[in-house]
């Protein structure tokens, strides 16, 4: 898209923030412009944070009844899923499921619960439960 076509719809999901997109310059090069953001893009993003809302209630209960740990609960609630909370840890996904287990995550160790509540930014105390 040119640099004059960059939607400015003010999407509210930006909470009057900007964010750069690239666009073609007059001078035919890519550059960064602000934008506003568009409807589409908040719907979609409105939609999206629902479902995270949705999933971190439902995980919650899960883990109020010992069906599941805290750690799914927080990830969901920090808008992550499995695949992000394994790129941003370094663990493999299938632990991090494993990890949902009530019974199992109860036994992890310090450092392990250490790194999944830096990631979430949250005290290790908070993860636990």
């Amino acid at each position: 898209m040119r640099e004059n076509e960059v939607p400015q719809e003010k999407n509210k999901t930006l909470d009057g923030n900007k964010k750069a997109v690239y666009a073609v310059g007059a001078d035919g090069n890519y550059k960064t412009v602000a934008s506003d953001g568009w409807n589409a893009e908040e719907i979609v993003t409105s939609q999206a944070v629902e479902e995270f809302e949705r999933l971190a209630d439902e995980s919650l209960k899960k883990a109020k009844s010992g069906k599941s740990s805290m750690l799914e609960y927080h990830m969901y609630h920090n808008r992550m899923d499995i695949s992000l909370l394994s790129q941003t840890t370094g663990f493999f996904q299938w632990t991090i499921k494993r990890d949902f287990e009530f019974k199992r995550f109860s036994k992890i160790s310090p450092k392990r619960a250490e790194v999944y509540a830096s990631v979430m930014g949250i005290e290790v105390e908070e993860l636990l439960g």
